[in-house]
């Protein structure tokens, strides 16, 4: 039974984990610029690690008793990924590449700490987060005992952590592909399509609930 919870939430996590978003699409660039890929997939799967935890407990209902929650988080998510989005579509305007003499140059997006903030907004920023792993993957482990619950919660975690940290040490190997600038153009236009999408969505969403 334990092996079977742990399947159960491997799966389920998996299912909500891959997939195109703005989180995943920033983990990828960053792998791709060898810019503190691994720092920003441990935190992103610390943040997941967190919330399925906190929707584990209980507080998937506390979310859905304050849909002000989300709201607000929808907002500041939309700004940002409209931020983050035209950004990208101004890099694609001047795109670089990933030859070893230029990864510190001028295609590096910065600091650790400001790689970690941006982390931290485009996972936190959007509601959908929320949706996917406190309500959804809490609210399922709340429905098995406590010991299974755990080897739910266990199942869902390493599904996060393999996605994430597979694909920030993945992308190493699409780097013979993006010493083309045509390549960095078209990732970049993806990205910012991306993030002006999920932003329109969300946007979407706040006007169609009222």
């Amino acid at each position: 039974m334990t092996a079977s919870a742990f399947l159960a939430g491997l799966g389920l996590g998996a299912s909500l984990i891959i997939a195109i978003g703005a989180q995943n699409a920033f983990v990828l660039r960053q792998g791709l610029l060898r810019s503190h890929a691994l720092a920003v997939a441990a935190l992103c799967v610390a943040i997941d690690w967190s919330l399925i935890v906190l929707g584990a407990l209980g507080f998937g209902a506390l979310v859905g008793r304050f849909p002000a929650l989300t709201s607000v988080a929808a907002w500041a998510g939309a700004g940002f990924l409209l931020v983050y989005g035209a950004l990208a579509f101004r890099s694609a305007v001047r795109p670089g590449s990933l030859h070893a003499e230029k990864l510190a140059g001028a295609r590096d997006p910065g600091t650790l700490s400001s790689a970690l903030s941006a982390t931290l907004a485009v996972s936190l920023l959007t509601p959908h987060v929320y949706l996917d792993t406190v309500v959804l993957l809490g609210g399922v482990a709340a429905q098995y005992a406590p010991p299974l619950r755990v080897a739910f919660v266990l199942g869902a975690g390493t599904a996060s952590a393999v996605w994430f940290f597979g694909l920030a040490l993945g992308a190493r190997m699409l780097t013979p592909v993006f010493e083309r600038e045509v390549a960095w153009r078209v990732l970049d236009v993806i990205i910012g399509c991306i993030m002006w999408w999920i932003a329109a969505g969300l946007v979407w969403g706040q006007f169609a609930g009222r």
